[in-house]
């Protein structure tokens, strides 16, 4: 996914040098990019190149991750994953919702050896603190 993010800005910052330089008598309908789409720009560009980096460090692939995190959790459904390095150790991450449970069971798996690092339960309540959290965290950065 991230190389089809960066596949696209290569076209797009492509494109609109070539409209640049083409010769005759249209103007350009480019517009200069404002100086916070310039700096939202890196920041994603920075979060992809992380995300390749660390794609590359990983050992295992997600599909099997994915599935020791699902034989974890008998009848579970993936919510939401990520790939991310925590407490020095690079990890899968998993939100996994259970039927007929309330919360969500948060399971790490190694990107590096395939074990299980941790297995919590977290209600509402808390996934509600840590989403909180987490968007403080990005709108400080």
């Amino acid at each position: 996914m991230f190389r089809v993010l960066a596949l696209a800005v290569a076209v797009a910052a492509t494109t609109g040098v070539a409209g640049a330089q083409a010769t005759g008598t249209y103007k350009s309908t480019v517009k200069p990019a404002s100086k916070t789409s310039t700096a939202k720009h890196r920041t994603a560009i920075k979060k992809a190149e992380s995300q390749a980096a660390l794609q590359r460090e990983a050992k295992i692939p997600e599909a099997t991750a994915r599935a020791t995190a699902l034989a974890e959790v008998p009848n579970g459904t993936v919510k939401s994953s990520e790939l991310e390095r925590e407490k020095g150790k690079l990890i899968y991450s998993y939100d996994i919702r259970v039927p007929g449970k309330t919360g969500i069971e948060e399971i790490a798996v190694n990107a590096i050896d395939g074990t299980i690092v941790s297995r919590e339960h977290e209600t509402p309540k808390m996934e509600k603190k840590e989403a909180a959290k987490e968007a403080k965290e990005k709108k400080a950065k």
